[in-house]
């Protein structure tokens, strides 16, 4: 006579979960990276996804618990719903992590907000409005995001940071070279990040007595916490752009000073005769 070893129903249950929170998880995602969905209906989404992997976990758990006691088949099917639910909560842990460490910000500068315009506008009917903290505060939090100036001209800082801005794949919207009469350089870029979040960079280069100066704003479009990227996204700028500035002063000594002017030849007959 054969004995019967049945399968347990919390192990296939919790196969079943973890492998629907998968797509539930990706594809929310997906369309809100590609703009498909709006970020209210992404963010209710993720909050489905977020507790199904959390079922998933809790019901895999569950079966592993009960397959030590009761020698039922299963255990591969468990594992598998603990490994997917465990993945697929990976990202909300890491998410909460930066929300616990960071406060909810979605605007950093490095100078007043209104010399530094967006092009686009955060979107108050859908999300909150936009947050700030106080200087201090953000001083103390993100320390490199800060006016840096340099000794140079300022077309060439602005060529040296719209390389910058080149290299990191930004979608640049608007761009105004710095003027010969002293108009500020400015660029307006599109960063749109893996979850699907718009933020919108501000890049002025000015003229100053030093040389020249640059700022920069960073402002998510649709977010109501933006988990310290754009205060990340200036520091990393600014550091990069220390980095491209003390190279090109190493390799050119010269580069901050000003072109000699050519002096005239002497008229013909004057060289060779005596005072």
């Amino acid at each position: 006579m054969r004995i019967l070893i049945r399968t347990s129903k919390w192990a296939i249950w919790a196969q079943r979960l973890g492998r629907l929170a998968v797509p539930l998880l990706v594809l929310p995602i997906g369309l809100h990276h590609l703009g498909l969905i709006d970020s209210p209906s992404f963010s209710i989404a993720a909050l489905v996804a977020a507790a199904t992997a959390f079922f998933a976990l809790l019901t895999a758990l569950i079966a592993l618990i009960r397959l030590w006691y009761s020698g039922d088949q299963g255990w591969g099917r468990a594992l598998m719903g603990l490994f997917l639910g465990a993945l697929c909560l990976m990202p909300f842990g890491y998410y909460g992590y930066l929300a616990w460490r960071y406060p909810p910000v979605t605007d950093i500068a490095t100078v007043d907000r209104g010399e530094l315009p967006l092009l686009f506008l955060p979107d108050t009917r859908a999300m909150p409005a936009p947050k700030l903290i106080p200087a201090a505060e953000q001083a103390r939090i993100f320390p490199n995001a800060t006016t840096r100036r340099y000794p140079l001209d300022p077309a060439q800082l602005f060529a040296l940071a719209e390389r910058l801005v080149a290299e990191r794949g930004w979608d640049v919207r608007m761009r105004a070279a710095p003027g010969e009469s002293g108009q500020n350089g400015r660029i307006n870029a599109r960063i749109t990040t893996l979850a699907g979040w718009r933020e919108e960079a501000v890049i002025r280069v000015s003229p100053d007595p030093q040389g020249a100066a640059i700022d920069m704003r960073s402002a998510s479009i649709n977010a109501w916490h933006d988990f310290s990227s754009n205060g990340e996204r200036i520091s990393e700028f600014m550091v990069a752009l220390d980095g491209e500035v003390t190279r090109l002063l190493r390799d050119n000594p010269n580069a901050n000073q000003p072109v000699a002017e050519e002096e005239e030849p002497p008229p013909p007959g004057v060289e060779g005769e005596a005072d």
